[in-house]
């Protein structure tokens, strides 16, 4: 998703581009780990509880997605989700908590399972909670 896609949510609150392959998406910024400046980036997410869980797949591609690096060296976050921003803090799940999560997310949007399957990499699952 690019930068079109941000735009567009941010001026309508999430009413375009707030649902990809009928699940929901929030903006995600974080902080550039070399730049220092915010990023924001449009991605899938899952509710559980408060929390908001996403998975860090980035199409199933070999590398780790950017955002993810981002906020491994700053998990201080900002999620929007339509009109709303929480500060969360980033925090990746453990082997347990990931494998309690991972068929909620591949109900949610199966083709994570794909992109695991495609990858040699483990792809992560992060779980922001309110700060």
């Amino acid at each position: 998703m690019s930068s079109v896609n941000t735009g567009l949510y941010r001026r309508t609150g999430g009413r375009v581009g707030g649902r990809l392959a009928g699940a929901p998406v929030c903006l995600l910024t974080t902080i550039g780990r070399k730049s220092g400046e915010p990023r924001t980036m449009p991605l899938l997410y899952l509710r559980d509880g408060a929390d908001i869980v996403l998975v860090a797949s980035k199409g199933g591609f070999s590398r780790h997605p950017q955002w993810y690096l981002n906020l491994l060296a700053n998990p201080e976050v900002t999620v929007q989700i339509k009109r709303r921003r929480m500060d969360m803090r980033a925090e990746v799940a453990d082997d347990s908590r990931k494998a309690e999560l991972w068929p909620r997310l591949v109900e949610m949007y199966r083709q994570y399972d794909d992109y695991q399957a495609r990858t040699d990499r483990e792809i992560p699952v992060v779980i922001c909670t309110p700060r």
